[in-house]
């Protein structure tokens, strides 16, 4: 092929990628601008799949199809719908819910990508599946992010996906987790090569303008000829390629009838390649019959193609030199005819309808409404947004105009898009009406600005907004607002009181989840027993999955890490179920830190391997951060201490600039802990004392309690006397709260600055948890050696070694294995075992399985296919030397605990 010259390169990686799709497979974004050679590339890798039994499934797609909600990935996946009842139920009313072929409420985006990815794997199992979508830039965005959700989890599947996408359009891929393939232009030996294979005659003059012109652009090599040739001066003038290669398209334009320009421009500002419909329009443009004979100059000239699925340009530049080239009129008289056409389709034709004025109309702006309401019980919010923004901006009524900017901008904030909230807001805010609509931007300036560490200021006005809202909810929103920000930053008791007796007003009752989250965010001391008693109370209870959220989180910030377990798991099943992949990262870092301090280290880090995963997926950078932050500490309590060192920065790098207080504490703690781990105390002492120091940033007055235990392990022998009025500080605030953690931490301290052995036995008698009975008996075997008491130190150093191992803390049960060996007992290394060799995600898929779930329901839990899921546990049982699923719990030990 011509258009393939000097792509050797490109193309064997492309087939290469096909030639393994039986084995493993793949995605890849090809990158390149318009004319570069993208769609030739992707023909290729068509042919050599079909030449090896490969189901080729393909689209593209349509700038005029962008606000379509899902109209490519239907156009993809149509030939598959026939097995979607082998679907779970729920994903299935998801995913055909978003086609429109079934009435569903709001079905969750995430839900209906792993729908597909299902489809799609069930199909590949029977023969393997090349998916190709060109022109992903011109896609609606819901097809576009499913395309993002699957590409990243086909590796375990016989499915290779290629995406081609022009340069300088912004897509959802382009976050770097899909592997990409850059093209630029052909270099002078190949350019010339091309050029002379198609325009061998072109006079030297004219050859080496265009070699210039072109500057290795294939399309531009083969299109600039032909208009150079036409235009009368022989040249053309100086334009950016694009647009000179629609000047070049042009060219042929012009010499076109009257009749076949305007089918063309018909078929260009229709949103598909339906001939017939294009026809109807140009005929009632026109006010006559227009058949398909009216194409056939267009064909004859290589601008178009026409088929049985019906009209289709040569290129995407050819569709926009047709529309660019008409005059404004020709373009809105075309939409209104199309708006006439499409009758039967109400989106389709409101939108035509909204292209079709230049002037406001509010019978289109609530045709527009409607259009957002339906794509919103779609899951396609982002096609809800832009029809709530074209809605205002064809609004008579400035209240109206308002109230849809306010609305798209919150379903902006579903989305976490907060470039689009700025934009939406500055819009509406000139045009506010009434208490209401000023309520709601305020809430929406907070959600632009929560970055913004302001202190006390910030949150008397968040105050001041819940105290004049006159919807309940708005102000809780307000008010948890409030108390977030009293959580990241010492704001003085004053007012946080405040906060408190104004959720208790507007709360629903003293057991009302979001006051109860809010009394432990702003005053967990103070409020931490009426917390404590009121989530007991509470427990066993069933919640909504966001309820249930709210109390975990409640329990996990003053420290009842025991009572918050069981409402983030409940919570996590739920939002698992329903796809709520923003929440479901937020409730897995809560996990992380609670299921680490109530002993279950492969829990937590299962738990914060995941929530960075989804975090990122959901562009939630501060639960990313706090991701890897939990990743750094259980790194540290393994002892692996480069890998915690690079997660810690990897944390302070993910929050940027963004770094308040209780974030700058968590990467703090998890310094400390990883510098405990590696025996570096001075350092350890470093990093967790800035945690008491009010001057430091990374100073809370609150979780700088759950690192007692920690420092007083750094600071002992050489900071004695500096700690002790940090832990008599420490014990005044234990009288006034029963957090769990902080009284653990101070019965560790008493026991390791006294020398009293009774301290240790009561502090070993009154601590249910398992990670800090460990080093409680740890540290009293080496207080017991220390005296000489060696036959007696032995009993508790066995027993720690054997629990920290138990509990995955490689650091210190080495730590452990040293005190014997001082107290002249060999204790062997730890023998790794093949669970040291699973990875995050093989654990977690394996302690499931142990648990009993199917693969159909680990791949439901863990968003992945079942037959991902089947070859993880091929892969894991090699691993762990088993053969069956009944093995597992055997083959994992204590890992096989699932909370």
């Amino acid at each position: 092929m011509n258009s393939l010259i000097g792509r050797g390169a490109e193309t064997a990686r492309l087939e290469a990628l096909v030639d393994a799709i039986r084995e493993q497979g793949d995605a890849l974004v090809v990158r390149g601008a318009p004319g570069i050679g993208k769609s030739a590339l992707l023909a290729v890798a068509a042919a050599r799949a079909r030449s090896g039994e490969v189901t080729v499934s393909s689209t593209s797609g349509v700038q005029s199809e962008t606000h379509l909600p899902f109209a490519g990935l239907y156009q993809l996946v149509h030939p598959l719908l026939g097995s979607a009842d082998d679907l779970p139920a729920r994903q299935r009313d998801a995913l055909l819910g978003a086609f429109g072929m079934v009435d569903v409420s709001s079905p969750e985006p995430f839900l209906i990508a792993l729908a597909v990815l299902n489809l799609l794997g069930e199909a590949a199992a029977d023969q393997p599946l090349l998916m190709i979508v060109d022109d992903v830039q011109w896609l609606d965005r819901p097809t576009t992010e499913v395309l993002g959700f699957v590409a990243r989890r086909v590796r375990s599947e016989p499915i290779v996906l290629l995406l081609a996408v022009r340069d300088g359009h912004p897509t959802s891929l382009d976050d770097g987790d899909v592997a990409e393939l850059r093209l630029t232009g052909l270099g002078p030996h190949d350019a010339e090569k091309l050029l002379d294979s198609r325009a061998p005659a072109l006079p030297v003059g004219m050859r080496w303008r265009v070699l210039a012109e072109a500057a290795g652009n294939p399309l531009a090599l083969v299109e600039l000829p032909r208009a150079l040739a036409a235009a009368s001066t022989g040249n053309l003038e100086f334009l950016p390629l694009t647009a000179r290669l629609e000047r070049a398209f042009a060219a042929r334009l012009a010499l076109l009838p009257p009749g076949t320009r305007l089918l063309l421009l018909a078929a260009a500002a229709n949103d598909g390649p339906d001939l017939a419909a294009a026809l109807r329009a140009a005929a009632i443009v026109a006010g006559a019959g227009t058949t398909a004979h009216a194409l056939l100059p267009a064909v004859e000239a290589g601008l178009v193609r026409a088929d049985a699925d019906g009209i289709h340009f040569h290129h995407p530049l050819v569709r926009s030199a047709v529309y660019q080239k008409a005059g404004p009129a020709d373009r809105l008289a075309v939409h209104a005819a199309l708006a006439e056409v499409h009758e039967a389709s109400p989106d389709r034709r409101t939108w035509h309808r909204a292209a079709a004025i230049v002037h406001r109309d509010d019978s289109v702006a609530a045709e527009l409404e409607q259009v957002a309401a339906r794509a919103r019980r779609r899951g396609a919010i982002t096609v809800a947004v832009s029809a709530l923004r074209r809605a205002a901006e064809v609004s008579e009524d400035p209240g109206g105009r308002v109230e849809r900017l306010l609305r798209a901008a919150e379903l902006c904030f579903e989305l976490g898009r907060t470039g689009q909230i700025a934009e939406l807001v500055a819009l509406a805010e000139p045009e506010l009406e009434g208490d209401r609509q000023q309520a709601r931007l305020t809430w929406l300036k907070e959600v632009l600005e929560e970055n913004r560490h302001e202190g006390p200021p910030r949150i008397k006005r968040l105050i001041a907004a819940a105290e004049s809202a006159a919807d309940r909810t708005l102000a809780l929103n307000f008010l948890r607002a409030a108390a977030l920000r009293c959580w990241w930053t010492d704001s003085g008791w004053d007012l946080r009181q405040q906060v408190v007796t104004m959720a208790q007003r507007v709360a629903d009752g003293p057991d009302d989840p979001e006051l109860l989250q809010i009394l432990a965010t702003v005053s967990p001391v103070e409020s931490g027993a009426l917390v404590v008693e009121r989530l007991t109370a509470l427990r066993g209870r069933r919640f909504e999955a966001p309820t249930a959220r709210i109390l975990g989180t409640a329990g996990s910030a003053m420290g009842a890490h025991d009572l918050a377990v069981p409402f983030l798991n409940a919570a996590i099943a739920d939002l698992r179920a329903q796809g709520r992949l923003g929440l479901l990262a937020q409730a897995l870092v809560s996990l992380v830190w609670s299921l680490l301090f109530c002993g279950d280290a492969p829990g937590a880090l299962l738990a914060a391997e995941e929530a960075e995963r989804l975090a990122r997926e959901t562009g939630q950078t501060r639960w990313q951060s706090a991701a890897y932050a939990g990743q750094a500490m259980v790194a540290g309590f393994r002892g692996e201490e480069a890998q915690g060192v690079a997660l810690a920065a990897e944390s302070q790098r993910t929050l940027g600039a963004r770094a308040h207080s209780s974030a700058a504490a968590l990467i703090a703690h998890a310094r400390g802990v990883i510098a405990l781990g590696a025996g570096r105390h001075e350092d350890a002492y470093g990093h967790l004392r800035r945690l008491f120091d009010p001057a430091d940033v990374a100073f809370h007055p609150v979780t700088r309690l759950w690192a007692i235990a920690d420092l007083v392990d750094a600071a002992l022998p050489a900071h004695r006397d500096e700690i002790a009025p940090l832990l008599a500080e420490a014990e005044e605030i234990a009288t006034r709260t029963p957090a769990s953690l902080l009284h653990q931490g101070l019965r560790y301290a008493r026991a390791l600055l006294a020398d009293d052995e009774r301290l240790y036995q009561e502090a070993l008698n009154a601590e249910p948890w398992p990670i800090g009975r460990a080093r409680l008996t740890f540290a009293y075997g080496v207080w017991l050696r220390r005296r000489r008491r060696i036959q007696e130190a032995r009993v508790p150093l066995r027993t720690a070694r054997d629990s920290f191992d138990a509990l995955g803390l490689l650091a210190w049960g080495e730590k452990a294995r040293q005190e014997l060996r001082a107290a002249g007992e060999v204790s062997d290394l730890r023998v790794s075992s093949g669970v040291d060799r699973l990875t995050p995600q093989e654990l977690h898929i394996a302690r499931l399985a142990a648990n009993g779930l199917s693969n159909r329901e680990i791949g439901q839990q863990l968003y992945l296919s079942h037959r991902t899921v089947s070859t993880h546990l091929y892969r894991l049982f090699r691993k762990l030397g088993i053969t069956a699923r009944g093995q597992l719990r055997d083959a994992l030990g204590p890992s096989a605990y699932v909370g």
